[in-house]
């Protein structure tokens, strides 16, 4: 029986095959390749700087708290955002300002840098524009007076664009429209009310052109003195109107295309 017991081990031993390091480690497995993505700008912060152009309104012309009119308003606003660090803001706007004169003033080779240079570039224009005709004609205004300076304010647009847009491609364009100031003194002006829009409708048109600017539309917050939003002057808004002024600019760029950032 032993023998038996022997004979049979030696024959279940010679069935297993030896052992062998090659056989028992675990299979070369591949190396895991994760798919590439994009980081979002607002996880990595970064300085920024806003250039203000234009007349009156950017300038900021009667904030009786001098907090820099909308524009101080935004600029401030905008550190607040998600990837933004800093807000460098240059604010070059001049009251009294018209389209001719802001197309001089880029010629300015301090102003052309501070274009290159912004990453958002906000203006107004047009209203000085519009007081050009009704200065001019006062006794005798016809609407073909405001039609023919559209005219030329559009080619003037049109050529502001292209400037900008010579020196910097990319950054985006922040503008906003017109308002009726003599809503103030008179509510019998319906005819300057469709001049305005007409205006209006004519800057978004730039606008819709140039695929990376948004438009900011405050007619409406100007419409009366109801809520006490001009200043004294009965022309330019005051710190209340711009405070009006400036949320509504953070609230249209929160829904323009050509803003990247996240906009809290």
């Amino acid at each position: 029986m032993v023998l038996f017991l022997f004979v049979f081990s030696l024959f279940l031993s010679g069935c297993q095959a030896p052992f062998s390091q090659k056989e028992t480690a675990l299979p070369e497995r591949e190396p895991v390749l994760f798919e590439p993505f994009s980081i979002p700008e607002y996880f990595v912060p970064k300085r920024v700087n806003v250039l203000g152009l234009g007349d009156s309104l950017t300038q900021g012309v009667g904030d009786e708290r001098k907090e820099g009119g909308y524009f101080g308003r935004l600029t401030t606003e905008m550190e607040q955002w998600k990837g933004i660090m800093e807000v460098d803001a240059v604010n070059l706007a001049k009251r009294g300002k018209r389209s001719d004169q802001l197309l001089d003033q880029l010629e300015d080779t301090d102003v052309q840098e501070a274009i290159v240079q912004a990453d958002y570039i906000v203006f107004t224009i047009g209203g000085n524009d519009l007081m050009k005709v009704v200065k001019g004609n006062f006794m005798k205004m016809k609407l073909s007076d405001f039609y023919k300076e559209l005219g030329k304010f559009e080619n003037r647009m049109e050529e502001l664009f292209q400037l900008i847009r010579l020196l910097n491609p990319n950054a985006p364009i922040i503008v906003a429209g017109l308002y009726n100031p003599f809503s103030v003194v008179t509510d019998e002006v319906q005819e300057f009310e469709e001049i305005v829009d007409d205006w209006n409708a004519s800057l978004e048109e730039q606008v819709r052109k140039d695929g990376a600017a948004c438009f900011i539309p405050v007619k409406d917050l100007f419409n009366s003195n109801t809520n006490m939003v001009y200043h004294t002057d009965f022309f330019h808004p005051n710190s209340k109107g711009y405070d009006l002024m400036g949320k509504r600019f953070v609230d249209e760029m929160k829904k323009c295309s050509a803003i990247d950032l996240e906009v809290e």
